[in-house]
C-alpha cells in the first residue's frame, strides 16, 4: 500500500476530536478509502510516534475496543480514552461519544 494512502489514513484520525470516537470504516471512508477498513487499522500500526496520532479513538463499527478484551493494547486504549471522558460499558461506548463531522469539517478540513 502506498504511503500516500497511510498519510490519508493519519490526517483523517488526527481531525477526531479529543473525547469522540470513529470506526474504521468511518475513517477508511473520509479519507477516501471506501471499504479500507482494514487498511485503516494497518496504517494507525505503522503511525510514526512523532505524528502523535489518536488511535485510540478508532474503535470496530459495533463501538467496541478494537483488541481483544484484557490484552495490554485493549487495557491502554480504554484507560487513554477514560482520561479523555469516553464513558466505556461492557468494552463499548455509547452513539453519543461517535464522531460526526460537520459541513465545515467535511468541506475544508478533509482532503479526500
Amino acid at each position: 500500500m502506498t504511503a500516500e494512502n497511510y498519510q490519508k489514513i493519519w490526517q483523517t484520525v488526527l481531525l477526531i476530536p479529543a473525547g469522540k470516537v470513529a470506526s474504521y470504516g468511518q475513517v477508511a471512508d473520509l479519507a477516501g478509502l471506501p471499504g479500507r477498513a482494514r487498511l485503516v487499522g494497518k496504517a494507525l500500526g505503522y503511525a510514526p510516534t512523532e505524528l502523535a496520532v489518536p488511535w485510540y479513538r478508532v474503535l470496530r463499527s459495533d463501538r467496541s475496543l478494537g483488541f481483544a478484551p484484557g490484552s495490554a493494547t485493549a487495557l491502554e486504549q480504554r484507560q487513554l480514552l477514560l482520561a479523555e471522558g469516553v464513558v466505556l460499558k461492557h468494552n463499548r461506548v455509547s452513539k453519543a461519544t461517535l464522531w460526526q463531522p460537520d459541513l465545515a469539517e467535511l468541506l475544508f478540513k478533509l482532503q479526500y
